[in-house]
């Protein structure tokens, strides 16, 4: 994605479209990591990112491994 803002739309249109897996970069502190810093979550919000995306895996009858 490059960008964090649009990382959780991606996975979920993603996941919408039938994706057998998503890839998320995390980091406890995303602004002090040495690469990639733009697009990581940080790691306190990696479980709700989960919840809002099997959400969406949910509705199409599937579930995360």
């Amino acid at each position: 994605a490059g960008r964090r803002d649009l990382v959780l739309p991606l996975a979920r249109a993603a996941a919408a479209v039938g994706a057998d897996g998503i890839i998320v970069e995390t980091h406890p502190r995303p602004e002090e990591a040495l690469s990639d810093a733009a697009q990581q979550i940080p790691a306190a919000e990696f479980g709700e990112f989960v919840r809002e995306v099997r959400e969406v895996v949910e509705l199409l009858g599937k579930q995360i491994g």
